[in-house]
């Protein structure tokens, strides 16, 4: 079953034609990696999917993104409840100037939600999610400031979860991070599959290899080919793939 599809999506800055007649089917439980050199756009996609790049001026989009079959981008659509279905985890950690517990309760203040009970279960479980909570469950009242690099970053994920989305866009959530830190975050990717459908921008290719089920390449603006992760890093069917694949470009 599908959960994200665009059809024939067309994405300007401006003057500036970044997503060139893009359409993919993403399905439910999958992790996509999306891969390609610097400047490809597939980051600019990837934000498409939860309207991040609205906030920029001079911004427009043709063509359609639906999401469990809504067309996101209608008049009239409620952007927050979007941005709560399809949480978002960025390249660098951005834990908030507030303690561990209130980091991942965030959402769930902002969305209204004052059951105390509810909120520490959730806490908990968004934690446990992000196989974090053993390593902070003595220190919530602590500052996120004071986690490590690897361990912001799985908070981060934890503060997506606790709203409870259907989808997670992650864009490079391991680039900053050190080897071991990198580690545990595509073993929480491949756990969260069960539950959620992941998107993943990444220049490494070794990890879309590792965490992903499909993998999409693009290149300048373009979708040059998409399919099963494993097909796609042994026999790609365009010679770009290839060459970009085997480190010819980019």
């Amino acid at each position: 079953m599908n959960i994200i599809t665009a059809k024939d999506v067309n994405f300007y800055y401006g003057d500036f034609h970044a997503i060139k007649g893009v359409s993919i089917e993403i399905e439910k439980n999958t992790v996509t990696a999306f891969i390609g050199p610097s400047g490809c756009g597939k980051s600019t996609f990837l934000r498409l999917i939860n309207r991040m790049n609205d906030l920029i001026d001079g911004s427009r989009l043709t063509g359609e993104i639906t999401v469990e079959g809504e067309n996101i981008y209608r008049k009239g659509i409620n952007v927050d409840m979007l941005r709560a279905k399809v949480g978002m985890v960025f390249q660098k950690p951005n834990p908030f100037p507030k303690s561990i517990f209130e980091n991942v309760a965030y959402g769930l203040r902002i969305a209204g939600v004052r059951d105390r009970v509810y909120i520490e279960e959730t806490v908990e479980n968004s934690l446990r999610g992000a196989a974090l909570w053993d390593e902070v469950k003595d220190k919530l009242k602590k500052s996120a400031f004071e986690l490590s690099g690897g361990q912001q970053q799985r908070l981060c994920i934890a503060r997506a979860l606790a709203v409870k989305p259907r989808i997670i866009l992650m864009d490079e959530p391991a680039s900053a991070l050190d080897p071991l830190s990198t580690s545990k975050i595509e073993d929480l990717i491949y756990s969260l599959k069960n539950d959620y459908t992941i998107v993943i921008v990444t220049h490494n290719m070794q990890q879309a290899a590792r965490v992903s089920d499909k993998t999409a390449f693009f290149y300048l603006g373009e979708l040059i080919e998409y399919d099963d992760t494993r097909k796609m890093f042994t026999k790609p069917q365009k010679e770009a793939t290839q060459n970009y694949i085997t480190g010819r470009f980019g």
